[in-house]
């Protein structure tokens, strides 16, 4: 995820986005947590984290009450070193009661690609798993022919 680096185009701003997505979806919180700089700075919801140790707590966590998680992200909007990304997200609980998640990240970047600040702002609806969108196999990317964001409302 690193290779790609600003300054960022339409191309590989919808690159970093996909390899995010593709991360996330592994729930693998040691993966993902080196996607971002040492000294990161987040905002998730109404926690406020800082560096790869507490982001990857964070994402051990989230993994352990969020079962059966895939996500979506779509690219909102970039620049030189900053990307706007929405997602949704699918998840049950230890209950089974499932959850869409609807969200969307500030995402800024320094030099070598690393994600040195994330804002996220997500809410999360419960759902009949009738309804759920997200059906591929746990633990893997999305697959290619799946829609993605922009045709799911």
């Amino acid at each position: 995820m690193t290779a790609i680096k600003p300054p960022f185009n339409f191309a590989t701003a919808t690159a970093k986005v996909r390899a995010a997505e593709d991360a996330w979806n592994s729930r693998d919180p040691e993966t993902v947590s080196l996607a971002y700089s040492p000294d990161s700075e987040w905002r998730n919801r109404d926690q406020f984290l800082q560096g790869r140790e507490q982001i990857r707590e964070f994402l051990a966590g989230k993994w352990e009450r969020e079962l059966d998680y895939r996500l979506v992200k779509s690219l909102w909007s970039y620049s030189e070193n900053r990307i706007g990304v929405r997602f949704q997200y699918e998840y049950h609980d230890a209950d089974g009661q499932w959850f869409r998640a609807y969200g969307n990240e500030l995402w800024e970047f320094d030099e070598a690609g690393l994600m040195r600040r994330r804002e996220a702002s997500i809410n999360d609806v419960p759902i009949p798993a009738d309804q759920r969108r997200f059906h591929w196999p746990t633990s893997g990317p999305r697959p290619l022919m799946h829609a993605g964001i922009p045709d799911v409302a």
